[in-house]
């Protein structure tokens, strides 16, 4: 059983690069994320290059189109059989309730608010006074459409683990390292072993491992301070 919290995010166009570092690192970590920067530079022969590396993949292709779309989207997903999916919470019921019915074992994964969002964002973007606010409503939609987890920022952990009582899984990026000093796109942020220490399932960390000089190193450390907040 993998018993690990991180998943890395493949974010790069150097192939070689990625095939490195996933090498190095597979055992240390829960699964591997490809968004749109592989998937697009690197299509299905990318994507199976790394699933045959035995591993868990999260195909976060971050899903948000009309019902009839997301079903055919979602059956061609099925197909590649990823660990985990995303869909954009926003997309509405009906189509939610698609991404469940076809979804067959993945684990769909709702998407709430951007971590690159803060709360002046959400009131021009999404009418709502602030991200928390914004997220406790996407919870509950979550919930009722029988979602599998939410990716939410740090921030937001307490409100998912309170409204979900403990029901919905919490996939966690904006995760950094108290080693990282790098100022990024990321505004929601918190270190690892206090967003597990705060109930995340899972972290999603992709550049401070990635761009490391060291990327085994980066991750026993951050593994090391995980164990530590767990006990």
């Amino acid at each position: 059983m993998n018993d690990k919290k991180i998943i890395v995010a493949l974010d790069s166009n150097n192939f070689h690069e990625l095939k490195k570092i996933v090498d190095e690192i597979k055992n240390q970590v829960f699964a591997f994320k490809i968004g749109y920067e592989f998937f697009l530079n690197f299509g299905l022969d990318g994507y199976k290059f790394i699933q045959n590396k035995n591993v868990n993949i999260f195909l976060d292709l971050k899903l948000h189109d009309i019902p009839n779309t997301i079903k055919h989207g979602i059956n061609a997903i099925t197909d590649l059989n990823p660990y985990f999916t995303s869909v954009h919470i926003a997309g509405g019921d009906e189509m939610l309730k698609i991404a469940f019915l076809n979804k067959k074992k993945i684990k769909i994964l709702g998407i709430t608010a951007l971590t690159s969002l803060d709360d002046q964002q959400v009131q021009k973007y999404y009418l709502r006074p602030t991200v928390k606010e914004l997220v406790n409503d996407y919870v509950s939609h979550a919930i009722n459409n029988k979602i599998d987890g939410i990716v939410c920022s740090p921030h937001e952990i307490k409100i998912v683990k309170k409204l979900s009582r403990n029901n919905l899984l919490i996939v966690t990026p904006g995760v950094r390292p108290l080693s990282y000093k790098k100022i990024d796109d990321q505004k929601r942020t918190m270190s690892p072993g206090k967003a597990i220490s705060l109930g995340a399932d899972y972290l999603i960390i992709g550049r401070p491992i990635t761009k490391s000089s060291n990327p085994i190193k980066e991750i026993i450390d951050i593994n090391s301070e995980i164990e530590k907040s767990e006990n």
